[in-house]
């Protein structure tokens, strides 16, 4: 059966001000959307990505894997998700083990599970493309469950900010996926501008996305191939869950697992194994040999992760001037800026003069100036802010 997971655990200290620790990115309701009136209103991206799912995977199938300390927050701005399906981590431990989490959770639930791995953190359009290469992706892993599945993204520029995925030979015998899924050659992490450019333009290298499909139990198996000590502890976790030791094991475990990417933990030695003739080539699910497979996914696909990506998610003026939330704006020989407002600040005025390639963000308590190129930097100041701004 099939299900989705989508990671919500990030604490977006990228876009503070207005992600806090008790409010993250995932929450906030700054990205705006048009309901089936036309009538324009507010969503936050965990929303948005829950809403991708439609006509996908049935509504009671699909989780998110978040931190514990959001559990609340979700269940009021998502109430279509019970208690038993928010995954609260007691701390985050990078993606491996947020992805092994629901597939231990999964496997319990159901033996012949196969789930995709959302972020709270995309934009994707149109998504009916979206849904036909996640269905792609779905029907690759329900075919031969020893497949690990990655989406890639078509890019569209040479980004040094993403990782790649190098297309290797066209999988054969996939209806409906013609030109579209592909062996993975390998996975290449962010790379410098020249190594880029070469990428983008060789076209046989996609963005890497984050995104996957897996079957629940291929992917306990390569933990336990290639990430034994989270393996252990999850799956002490997986036998405790559904019994009264749930949250004391959980509360004792999850710190303990090791914090990695899903693409150091797994997919790289996945996709290493999975080379013909590679020494000690592990057999996945069924015991057929591991098969790391990417469906190259042509959609328009933003990672708002920083001021400068949420910018692209609005209309630019004629100076290039863009305007979020809520906030009154007044503007003269400003040009390329970023003016953002939370929630409550409708009544606020931000008034630039002669200023360029500024982002400023307001909000009831604190205000971030900074130019657009030190984006990437806003960490370092929030580790000196005040903790009661955090």
């Amino acid at each position: 059966m099939r299900y989705a997971m989508i990671m919500a655990g990030g604490t977006g200290t990228r876009l503070w001000p207005m992600s806090r620790l008790g409010r993250p990115k995932q929450l906030l309701p700054f990205i705006e959307r048009k309901d089936a009136s036309g009538t324009p209103h507010m969503c936050s991206l965990l929303e948005i990505a829950a809403a991708r799912l439609d006509g996908l995977v049935p509504v009671e199938n699909r989780y998110i894997c978040t931190g514990e300390q959001y559990r609340e927050a979700i269940r009021t701005a998502l109430p279509e998700f019970a208690d038993d399906r928010i995954l609260g981590e007691p701390v985050g431990r990078d993606t491996v083990n947020a992805v092994g989490f629901a597939a231990a959770v999964l496997q319990k639930r159901d033996k012949d599970a196969s789930f995709i791995v959302l972020t709270a953190d995309h934009l994707i359009d149109p998504e009916d493309v979206f849904r036909e290469r996640a269905d792609l992706g779905f029907r690759l892993v329900e075919q031969d469950p020893s497949r690990l599945v990655t989406f890639s993204i078509k890019p569209t520029y040479a980004a040094t900010g993403y990782g790649y995925v190098e297309r290797g030979s066209e999988m054969n015998g996939i209806d409906r996926g013609k030109g579209l899924a592909y062996r993975v050659e390998r996975f290449v992490e962010k790379p410098d501008l020249s190594r880029a450019q070469a990428y983008f333009e060789s076209g046989d290298f996609a963005w890497n996305s984050g995104m996957f499909v897996f079957h629940a139990g291929t992917f306990m198996d390569c933990l336990n191939r290639f990430k034994p000590a989270s393996y252990d502890g999850l799956v002490k976790i997986q036998e405790a869950w559904g019994t009264p030791a749930q949250a004391e094991v959980l509360a004792s475990v999850y710190p303990t697992l090791p914090r990695i990417s899903v693409d150091y933990a797994v997919m790289e030695p996945a996709s290493a194994a999975s080379k013909p003739g590679a020494a000690g080539a592990n057999p996945g699910a069924r015991g057929q040999p591991l098969q790391v497979c990417t469906v190259l996914t042509d959609v328009n696909w933003l990672d708002v992760g920083s001021w400068p990506s949420y910018a692209e998610t609005l209309a630019a003026d004629k100076a290039g001037n863009r305007v979020g939330g809520e906030i009154r704006t007044l503007s003269c020989e400003a040009r390329n800026n970023l003016i953002v407002g939370d929630e409550g600040c409708a009544d606020h005025t931000i008034a630039l003069l002669g200023v360029e390639n500024l982002v400023v963000v307001h909000t009831r308590d604190a205000t971030l100036i900074m130019p657009r190129d030190k984006a990437e930097q806003l960490k370092k100041l929030h580790e000196m802010v005040d903790p009661t701004l955090k």
